[in-house]
Parts: C-alpha cells; sequence; structure tokens
C-alpha cells in the first residue's frame, strides 16, 4: 500500500480578517498544529516562542495574551488582539519547534495573517522579518472566491526561486471530500524570482506554506542533531459574491 507524507499546517486564524465596527475591535485568533484539509489530527504545541503584530512600522508583543486549550487532546493556543489604531495588523508566531518522529525531523513553521482594521488599508505588504517569509504581492484580505493570491517566498530576505509551495483548505466540518490524496495538499513551485499565483476555488480559509531545508540540524528530544524543515506560511480568506 503506498503511504503519501501529510501536510503539517501551523494554523493561525483570526476571527475576522476585517474589523469595521469601531466600537468592536478584540480579534482572537485559533493556533493550532494540524492537517487543515483533513481537518486532523492534531499534534501537540509547545508554546510558541513568539506571537506578535506588526503594525504602523512598530511590533506589539502578544505572548502574554496567549492562553492553552486542547484540540482533540492535544495542546493548541488562543489569544486576543485589541486593535486601537486603525491600520493592517500583521499577526505573526514563531512556533516551538516541533519533532515528527515519522520524518526524523524538526519542523518549524513561521506563519501570518493580516488583519485589516478600519479601512486604514496600510502595511498589508510588510514583512515582519522571519527566517522564510511570504510577503504577498495581492492586497491579503477582501478577496472573492477564485481571486488569484500571489507571494513571494523569501529566505533570510532574499527571494527563493524555484520554492516549493503547499496549499491547503481550512475544510471546516470536513465539508469538502477530496476525491483522491493528491487533491488533499496543492503543491505549486515559485518562477525564478521566486513568486508564485495560486486561484482560490472556494470560500474560505486558505494556507500557503513554502518549504525548505533548515541551513542547520537541530537537537531533537533525544539530544540527536537531525534535519530540519522551515516553512514560511500565510493564511489568506476568499468569500463569495451575493447576488440581491
Amino acid at each position: 500500500m503506498a503511504l503519501r507524507a501529510e501536510a503539517h499546517f501551523q494554523v493561525l486564524l483570526p476571527s475576522t480578517d476585517i474589523v469595521e465596527d469601531a466600537d468592536s475591535r478584540t480579534i482572537r485568533f485559533d493556533i493550532r498544529f494540524t492537517h487543515p484539509m483533513e481537518q486532523g489530527p492534531s499534534m501537540d504545541m509547545g508554546k510558541p516562542r513568539q506571537v506578535g503584530a506588526l503594525v504602523g512600522g512598530k511590533h506589539i508583543n502578544l505572548l502574554e495574551k496567549l492562553r492553552p486549550l486542547k484540540v482533540d487532546g492535544k495542546s493548541a493556543y488562543t489569544c486576543s488582539l485589541d486593535a486601537k489604531t486603525p491600520g493592517d495588523y500583521v499577526v505573526f508566531i514563531e512556533p516551538e519547534p516541533y519533532w515528527e518522529a515519522a520524518e526524523q525531523k524538526m519542523i518549524v513553521h513561521y506563519t501570518k495573517v493580516v488583519v485589516s482594521v478600519l479601512g486604514a488599508e496600510k502595511g498589508w505588504d510588510a514583512p515582519v522579518g522571519m527566517p522564510v517569509e511570504i510577503d504577498p504581492l495581492v492586497r491579503p484580505y477582501g478577496l472573492w472566491t477564485g481571486n488569484a493570491f500571489r507571494a513571494i517566498v523569501r529566505h533570510n530576505g532574499k527571494p527563493v526561486p524555484g520554492a516549493r509551495i503547499e496549499v491547503e483548505y481550512y475544510n471546516e466540518g470536513r465539508r469538502v471530500k477530496s476525491p483522491r490524496d493528491a487533491f488533499v495538499t496543492q503543491v505549486i513551485k515559485a518562477d525564478p524570482n521566486g513568486i508564485f499565483c495560486y486561484s482560490m476555488p472556494r470560500a474560505g480559509w486558505w494556507g500557503f506554506a513554502a518549504i525548505l531545508p533548515g541551513d542547520e540540524k537541530m537537537k531533537n528530544p533525544a539530544g540527536k542533531l537531525v534535519d530540519v524543515e522551515l516553512g514560511g506560511l500565510m493564511w489568506v480568506k476568499t468569500v463569495d459574491m451575493q447576488t440581491k
């Protein structure tokens, strides 16, 4: 029987990606490590090393807002952000490295999502400065179903030609059934300038994960030096057009 490697995704989903009400500016974030399309299995997360937001060129530390919870018996987290000023909030996480025994490697997925607050529409393309990062070339909110998402993959600030990008739909409620395993994770490659493009065929959240080998080995829980998988992830939401 052929076995396929399941794509791990660091989930960082806000309660909303667009805030228009001046009286309701508290955004809550679901933080977990799982397989989005299949909605599991969930994996135990260690406490993230960094959780923050970049807005107007300033960083906000959100570690104090982090709260643990259980998802399918596994460790996960939730976090809240009080958006006090208009702007685009680039929320990001650096997770604790995860030991994947089945693949004999450590996994570190640097992840971000953008929340638009009160229509300022400034800062959505600002890089956080993570080791691996997806920088959007399309405003990553206010997207219709079928829109194309374009972005550039960077490693230490430089474009990554031919980078491999895995794409998964956050299949909440498992409403979408995959006819074959190959449909679970879409795979695309960046062009020679590190740029990729993908058209999202269904409303909801889509995760883009640029996967790169780590520059250096890392110790696993047993103290053995092992390979490292680095990921630069970004979450983007699409919405269906409604007719009157």
